[in-house]
């Protein structure tokens, strides 16, 4: 069996804030057409106030980071070119849902008509993972395996505390938008891909969907590339966040074809036990506790996130050269997710421009020079070029 190349792509969805309101604003249009030599890396989403930015083929979480430095980079700098700031959260604190404009092409349109206010509604920010697979067996087993981790995952995600202007009480209120799609969340236990790809010649064939990337599971198999994309995240705030992020997927997907060489299996869970640490995730982030399903017990997600990181991928991170970007989850750990950061600063401050203010700044965080005034880093480099 041919093993898999374990390369990365990393997508990421920010939003366009305009810094005196610091409300959502329409400029994806202005930012496409720009000249800029990371066009094909730069799409539009639903939303005219929403970028989206991909990364290269990339084999290495550092290679990861270097792209995304880059990309935001990018965004960064043409969001300036009219006064504009961007900020990666997974929700925006307070701007409305209903007073979003959709992007005028095909595509969105489509889901619009198709969706209705379910897709006007969707204003939420993610980031995507794709760990590359190329035998369709392994990736069918490592999407069952992967599915029972995604909870950990998204309490060191959580960006999404706010919405529409209020305290949710939740730390991923985006999972609770996205969740109003069809064919979305943790998806049961596919046998094998002859049963995956019945399944999607069957919504296809029935016109329910014209292809794989209208089925928004969790953690899926790419219609397009032989990748396994994780979809769970809220998008990461700090550059750093994602690069971790990006590093454990990778690790866990090498440690299941570690085991699998070894001839050792993982238990695989059903996706109703798996949604009831999700929704744990969901509501209490990293200050709540996951269910440990072998075990029956409920222990505190910070214990079972070390674990993943000690226990499960410990032994293959040094293989990958990736243990520096695994480890950052610590930081994690102790300084809290994106959503934990933002509630501190709403208990401080009381106001939600000011949290705003903090995402801008904090999505600039390795990317853009300490001072206010300092160009991305995109800049300096076209400066040389």
């Amino acid at each position: 069996m041919q093993p898999p190349s374990l390369t990365l792509g990393v997508e990421e969805e920010y939003q366009i804030i305009d810094p005196k309101t610091r409300e959502l604003t329409s400029y994806i249009t202005q930012i496409l057409e720009a000249d800029h030599r990371f066009l094909e890396q730069v799409k539009p989403e639903l939303h005219q106030s929403i970028v989206e930015v991909g990364t290269k083929v990339c084999r290495t979480p550092a290679e990861v980071r270097t792209e995304l430095v880059n990309l935001r980079g990018a965004v960064i700098e043409l969001a300036a070119r009219n006064g504009l700031k961007i900020a990666a959260a997974g929700t925006h604190p307070f701007s409305s849902w209903m007073k979003q404009e959709i992007t005028p092409l095909e595509r969105y349109l489509g889901v619009k008509e198709d969706m209705q206010d379910l897709a006007q509604r969707l204003l939420i920010f993610g980031t995507h993972v794709h760990i590359g697979i190329e035998d369709q067996d392994f990736l069918i087993d490592a999407l069952n395996v992967s599915r029972y981790f995604l909870p950990h995952i998204l309490c060191l995600s959580t960006s999404s505390p706010f919405w529409n202007g209020r305290n949710t009480g939740l730390k991923s209120y985006r999972s609770i938008v996205f969740r109003g799609f069809p064919r979305t969340g943790v998806p049961r236990v596919v046998p094998n891909w002859a049963e995956y790809a019945h399944y999607l010649e069957t919504l296809t064939s029935t016109g329910c969907i014209p292809n794989g990337s209208k089925i928004w599971w969790d953690v899926r198999p790419n219609w397009n590339y032989p990748t396994l994309e994780f979809r769970i995240c809220d998008v990461c705030t700090r550059v750093e966040e994602a690069v971790a992020v990006a590093a454990i997927l990778q690790a866990i997907v090498a440690k299941l074809w570690k085991m699998r060489r070894e001839n050792i299996t993982f238990r695989t869970y059903s996706s109703e036990l798996i949604e009831e640490n999700k929704w744990r995730a969901v509501r209490f982030g990293l200050a709540g506790k996951l269910i440990d399903f072998g075990k029956q017990r409920e222990l505190p997600a910070a214990d079972l996130i070390r674990e993943l990181i000690e226990w499960f991928i410990g032994d293959v991170v040094d293989e990958l050269g990736s243990r520096a970007e695994v480890e950052y989850a610590y930081k994690i750990l102790a300084e809290g997710s994106s959503a934990d950061r933002q509630l501190a600063t709403y208990r401080r401050t009381g106001e939600l421009t000011a949290v705003v203010d903090q995402l801008i700044t904090e999505t600039e965080e390795g990317v853009v020079p300490g001072t206010p005034e300092g160009a991305p880093v995109l800049a300096r480099e076209a400066g040389k070029a």
